[in-house]
């Protein structure tokens, strides 16, 4: 099977803005290779737009190398204008010009093509995207869905290296976004192109996504699918962040990656290999606690939330170091439990993670730099 060749490279990319200096971008090193959909996933302020935008050729790093199509579009030696740079960009307003028709939109980037044929490529884009009828009309003629396709069609008419994506979906009112998304999604995987979308939707990035850049700060904090980036967070920022979560403290006992923590050893949680007496946080999904007799651990739901297709209850569970803890699992509809009922749980570890942050060596008398939290102390020496 062929390797699949990188479409754009970042490499140690850096920006920063002035007065301050800003950091928006921070040693910033990334592949996304040819046909993949990438979703830069993170809070206000983190640093994806910037990305995109660093691509897309409207900013000039500060430090680092950026290629796109094996080209080297900005860095020490070289700077590719962006109309040069073979991307294609879908705004997160569309800018979509009010004056021109669907048709004349959509052939606005078609210059280098004769004009017969840039009317023919517009059809064709636009009848690919269920608009062939719309040519003609302007854009205030149509729906919020359609204008998002007439964005597209204009970036993917002149056959770019890569389309650029900032907030695609957050102008559709909620009836119209998972519609409209999963419409985008199927033309650009049905034509193969690789695709970059910038978002803070975390549903959004999990349901389109082959990969997902957490971005915090400026910096990325983990790359991978959607599948790895839900059930095994590398970070605190990234178990919180994406998803709802429970964290518990916990110490790593060097056994088969298993955790001890103050609701007893849990094992396979420990994927990033840490060191036995490592203090720890461990992640768990709602949905890692799984119902069933016997379970080791066992709690009385506090409260429930009907969700649709479960239910997120809240547990009061003992902890082993006093009082009760709360965490939030998912519950099956089916199974009717109400607040005051007792139940036990067994805890699914594809779904629970050691995470990074918060994490450090247990002091043995070798100068460890900083005080161990109580709760470590306790499970290290209980």
């Amino acid at each position: 099977m062929p390797t699949a060749r990188p479409v754009i490279q970042f490499e140690g990319v850096s920006k920063r803005f002035w007065p301050g200096p800003v950091e928006a971008v921070r040693d910033v090193s990334l592949d996304v290779n040819e046909g993949e959909i990438v979703t830069l996933l993170g809070p206000s302020g983190c640093g994806k737009t910037t990305t995109l935008r660093l691509m897309a050729g409207f900013e000039i790093p500060d430090a680092g190398t950026i290629r796109i199509g094996g080209r080297e579009a900005a860095g020490p030696r070289a700077w590719l204008p962006p109309e040069k740079r073979g991307v294609g960009m879908v705004f997160q307003d569309y800018a979509l010009f009010p004056h021109l028709t669907v048709g004349e939109n959509v052939m606005f980037g078609l210059d280098a093509l004769r004009r017969g044929d840039r009317k023919d490529r517009a059809r064709d884009v636009l009848r690919v995207l269920d608009l062939g009828s719309h040519f003609n009309r302007y854009p205030h003629e149509l729906s919020g869905g359609q204008q998002q396709r007439v964005a597209l069609a204009r970036a993917i008419a002149p056959r770019p290296v890569v389309v650029l994506m900032d907030e695609p979906f957050s102008n559709l009112d909620a009836h119209l976004r998972d519609q409209v998304r999963d419409e985008v999604v199927g033309i650009l995987r049905e034509a193969g192109m690789t695709s970059i979308f910038v978002s803070h939707d975390q549903r959004d990035a999990l349901a389109i996504s082959d990969r997902i850049v957490v971005m915090n700060r400026g910096r990325v904090e983990q790359v991978g699918s959607p599948r790895e980036i839900y059930r095994h967070p590398e970070s605190v920022f990234v178990a919180t962040f994406v998803g709802r979560t429970n964290l518990l403290a916990g110490v790593v006992q060097n056994q088969n990656g298993c955790v001890l923590t103050d609701f007893g050893s849990f094992c396979r949680v420990d994927r990033l290999g840490m060191p036995g007496g490592s203090q720890v946080m461990v992640a768990v999904r709602p949905d890692g606690f799984l119902p069933a007799e016997g379970g080791q651990l066992r709690g009385r739901i506090l409260t429930t939330t009907f969700t649709g297709a479960q239910v997120e209850a809240e547990v009061a569970i003992p902890s082993a170091l006093g009082g009760d803890r709360r965490l939030i699992v998912h519950l099956p509809p089916s199974a009717g439990f109400a607040p005051g009922d007792e139940v036990a749980f067994r805890l699914d570890a594809d779904y629970a993670s050691v995470v990074r942050n918060s994490c450090q060596v247990l002091d043995r008398g070798e100068g460890a730099s900083t005080p161990v939290s109580p709760v470590a102390a306790a499970l290290a020496s209980s």
